[in-house]
This record gives C-alpha cells, structure tokens and sequence, in this order.
C-alpha cells in the first residue's frame, strides 16, 4: 500500500501566449528595454503563476512550521531543544523577528505545531484554541537519525498530508515559508547530501552558532546517519530517514500550494530542503517557487545550484523563521505594481526609441 498515493500530480504552467503578452508589456512600459533587470524577470514569473498579465497577490500567508528532533541530543545545536517551543511561545506573543516583519508587511502569521515536544494547549478546555497557533502534530518530535529512521513512513506520510490540508484550508494566493526547531540544520545539511551527493562536510555550516571544532563534531555525527542509512533512496524514505517533522509538512505545503497555482515564497537553508524533496518528488514544483534569499549558511548555495535557481537577496541572513521570505516580500508587491500600474509609453505620451535606434537593435 502507498501512503503517498495522495501527493498532487504537477501540470506544466507555461503559457508561451501569456509569457510573450507579459514581455511586450513591459518592454512597452515607460523605461529602457530590461532596465528593471531581475524584477521583470520576477513579472513574467508571477503573471505566469497567477495566470494574468495584471497579477495581485492576495492575503499572503506566512507560516512557520515547528517541530524538534531527536538528534538533536547527539549535540548538533548550539542551543537547546526546549528553545523550539520556547521560540513559538516569543512567535505567538509577537517578540520574534518574523513577528516584527509579519506585521510590518500586513502578512498573517499562522505557527504551525508540526511536532514539538510541547503541549501549547495544557491548561486550556477541552477543544480550545490559541490564536495564530495550528496543531497538526505527526508525533512529538523525531526520532534520532544516527540510531534509525527519524520518523515512521506513517509519520512522514501523515506530515506530508498535514501540509496539504494546510494550505487547502487557507486564504489568499501566497504562501511564504519558515520554520522553527533546533536541530533542524542538520536534517537539512542531510537531505543535500542524500539527494545530490554531495559529500557531507560540504554541506554542513555552522547552524545557530557552532563554532569550527564543533560543526566538525556536528559533521561527524551526520556522517553516522548516512552511513546508518546507506541503503535509503527514494526521496520520501530519504525523507522519514532523515527527518523534519516541520520539514515533511512543507513539503506537503509546497506540493499543494504548486497544485493550486499559489507564489511560494521560499526562505533560506531549511525551506528550501523542502522544496528540494518536493522537487524531487515533482520537478515542476519550481515553477510556483520563488526564492527569497541566500542564506549564510553554507549548504544552501549549493542547493540553489543543485535546482537552478537564483535568489532575490543576498544578506548574509542566517535566522530562519520565514525572516528572509519577509523580507524579500515587497520585491513581489513591486513585481506586480509594475505590471498593473506603470505607464506604457502610448498611454503616457513619452517618446520611444527612434527608428535609428531600434534599427540598430
């Protein structure tokens, strides 16, 4: 029996007509051919993903996804694990960068309990709620990778399930990632090296802090984990072998906000491990993904490499929680504002090139 048999099936959003309208328009905007440099490549991108040459980005969402791992106890953070759910607590009480920068870009903040070895509901009545919080656990925290599977195939299925119900429930057409839990750079650092094969050192970055001799400690740990879990090859057994309760989940996040043409906005190291399984799963994926940031942490470039995309920032961020996905957010609002709103040069009665000049062309 396949527990995934649900995952969305990704079509092709590539309209030639569309593209070609969405070029004309800016290049008759009331500016030099390709003066806005990438921020017209980032037009075409999200008229193609909305399916309109006048794109509005609607109730975008931000969701961060929390969970624990097991391994962390094996010493591979800096911090320790109590600091995840300490972390939602200081994301609900609106203390958090992610908090500060939600509410300066009019994004809603949905904290997502993926799988944090916390009850944020103790005390409360029986069916009652907190604002801005969502448990959808699979299970309280992973396992430890080094000494098996950091999640069940029924765990990592449920997860990925969680993802999808998730976002079919919520509004808007933008979805923008974060996440929280330590040790969640490891599981990571993990999956680059299982799905690209890449060796594991160079993969592996220092995380919320570790100084040299302890990402070389953290490395070796890692190195155990592949080598407990040699065999493992597809990318959902990858994935339950490696971990990320918060990890599996936006992956199911991803899939369906792809399947429902929703723009992705894609953090840094930790999101976009998951966009990197969710590609692997269904390569077409990448078409709805923008990617907000390089992050510092040094895996992650060669996962932008690995699938062929660039970044809209590059500022040494390192912080997770969504913080690059916010801040690379009024780039987007630009992109479209472009697009509607920019005079053409017939409707603003500007001259264009002359003749000599475009015969040069």
């Amino acid at each position: 029996m396949n527990m995934y048999n649900n995952l969305p099936h990704l079509t092709d959003i590539t309209d030639p007509l569309l593209t070609q309208a969405l070029q004309h328009k800016l290049n008759n905007k009331t500016k030099p051919l390709g003066s806005l440099g990438r921020l017209e490549d980032l037009a075409i991108q999200l008229g193609q993903i909305l399916g309109t040459q006048s794109p509005v980005i609607n109730q975008p969402q931000m969701v961060v996804f929390a969970a624990d791992h097991g391994l962390a106890a094996r010493g591979v953070s800096a911090f320790p694990s109590d600091v995840t759910w300490q972390m939602v607590e200081n994301f609900l009480a609106g203390g958090a960068a992610i908090s500060v920068l939600a509410r300066q870009h009019n994004l809603a903040l949905t904290v997502v309990d993926c799988g944090v070895k916390h009850d944020f509901l103790q005390g409360l009545p029986a069916g009652a709620t907190r604002p801005g919080l969502q448990v959808r656990k699979s299970a309280w925290g992973t396992g430890d990778s080094s000494r098996g599977p950091a999640m069940t195939q029924t765990e990592c299925a449920q997860a990925v399930a969680q993802g999808q119900t998730l976002v079919r429930e919520l509004p808007g057409n933008a979805l923008l990632l974060g996440e929280m839990g330590i040790g969640n750079t490891s599981a990571a650092s993990l999956l680059l090296a299982k799905l690209t094969g890449l060796d594991i050192a160079r993969c592996t970055g220092a995380g919320t802090g570790l100084d040299a001799q302890a990402v070389q400690r953290k490395t070796a740990v890692l190195r155990e984990v592949l080598v407990q879990h040699a065999r493992v090859r597809a990318p959902l057994d990858v994935l339950a072998a490696m971990g990320g309760l918060e990890i599996a989940t936006m992956v199911g996040a991803v899939l369906q906000a792809a399947l429902e043409r929703r723009v992705v906005v894609v953090d840094g190291f930790i999101a976009t491990s998951a966009v990197l399984v969710a590609h692997a799963l269904q390569p077409l994926v990448l078409q709805c993904c923008v990617f907000a940031h390089r992050s510092g942490e040094r895996g992650h470039e060669f996962m932008l490499q690995h699938l062929g995309v660039q970044a809209l920032l590059d500022m040494g961020l390192r912080l997770g929680e969504g913080s690059g996905a916010a801040l690379a957010w009024p780039l987007l609002q630009s992109a479209c504002a472009i697009l509607r709103d920019m005079a053409s040069f017939a409707s603003a009665g500007v001259s264009e090139k002359t003749p000599e000049a475009k015969a040069l062309a």
